[in-house]
């Protein structure tokens, strides 16, 4: 077997040893004598496994009681809709914009309420992140919305804003299960979990209690109220029972591995190795604000679109996929991972020294 170094942003790398542990269980789980597909999702083993994956995601993230941790279906876009309809009591939300996934938001949100834009990055193409210290924020605003860690554009939170007291709300898809995060600060965090923690077609929603509330908007559709999610155990309906486990295998992994403060380590070590070469090549360069920069998803280019793509088939031939830039902004951008190995990403730069010798 030959497998590559996957520098997909999603769906994306899984840690090799939860594959093969997956693999070992794919026909039987335990004693069942069915597979996890094939299990009934109001079974006791099914139960059992919905109900470690939340507790051990509670104890890496560290999630105080008075939050609910909800498996959802939809996947995060549907949560562009699902926050103003679970938050919007007074119509007004302040955003954020600091890419496409915030315009989306913001675009989604307009159709329920006021929403105001209080700091925005879009006058330089989103490379960095604007000063959130002193934000205009609203008095009559229901929340303060942002995306953490910016997928597309390659850019992160240095620190949280100063939301002035206003419940924050944030996607933080791309960064999950990544470094710690005192849930404490947020009201709502919600993540799909296609880049960090599992395969795609479910989100990870961690909300305190006190927003979830039958105060939706009057026609908020029953399946996207928090409160049917809370109320039912994440079992409304069928819940994507495949992916739950797999997230829990993935985070027993993360435990096992030191935490998420081990995770953040390794992150950091990975993404010094490959920022550090962009800003002292001749050739390839970053594309963020160095204090903005995200350990997730690195962006660079070569400043010509051929050279761009003679670099891509040059990491094709090294083993390496999936470095192509998003399609709306072009270049190449590696996404690094909890599970994206050391050794993937040092391939990736001895790939972009011996492309550099040669341009």
């Amino acid at each position: 077997m030959s497998r590559v170094y996957n520098f997909s942003a999603g769906p994306a790398v899984m840690p090799e040893e939860v594959l093969r542990e997956i693999q070992s269980e794919m026909l039987e789980y335990g004693a069942s004598g069915m597979s996890v597909m094939e299990m009934s999702h109001r079974s006791g083993d099914f139960e059992a496994i919905l109900h470690g994956t939340e507790q051990t995601l509670r104890d890496i993230m560290e999630i105080p009681d008075n939050y609910r941790v909800l498996f959802i279906q939809g996947g995060a876009s549907q949560q562009f809709a699902a926050v103003p309809m679970n938050l919007m009591k007074n119509r007004v939300a302040d955003y954020i914009n600091t890419g496409n996934w915030t315009k989306k938001a913001i675009q989604e949100a307009k159709l329920y309420g006021k929403v105001n834009v209080i700091a925005s990055s879009e006058d330089s193409m989103f490379s960095y992140i604007p000063d959130v210290e002193d934000l205009p924020v609203s008095e009559d605003a229901d929340y303060v919305y942002i995306c953490q860690n910016n997928t597309i554009y390659g850019t992160r939170y240095p620190q949280l804003p100063n939301t002035k007291g206003k419940t924050l709300v944030a996607d933080v898809s791309s960064m999950f299960v990544s470094e710690p995060l005192d849930v404490s600060k947020y009201g709502v965090i919600y993540a799909g979990v296609q880049k960090n923690a599992g395969p795609a077609g479910l989100v990870v929603s961690v909300i305190r209690e006190d927003l979830i509330t039958d105060e939706c908007l009057e026609y908020t559709p029953t399946m996207l109220k928090w409160k049917t999610q809370a109320d039912n155990d994440s079992m409304y309906n069928t819940p994507n029972t495949w992916a739950i486990y797999v997230c829990g295998k993935v985070f027993e992994w993360i435990k096992r591995n030191g935490g998420l403060t081990a995770m953040k380590e390794r992150n950091e070590k990975k993404a010094a190795l490959l920022y550090d070469y962009l800003d002292n090549s001749a050739l390839f360069r970053g594309t963020v604000r160095k204090d903005s920069r995200s350990l997730m998803n690195v962006p660079f280019v070569t400043g010509n679109a051929d050279l761009d793509k003679e670099f891509i088939a040059a990491c094709t031939k090294a083993d390496i996929r999936n470095i192509k830039g998003h399609r709306t902004v072009g270049g190449m951008r590696a996404s690094i991972y909890n599970a994206m190995p050391y050794e993937g990403v040092a391939r990736l730069v001895s790939v972009m020294e011996d492309f550099e010798k040669k341009h």
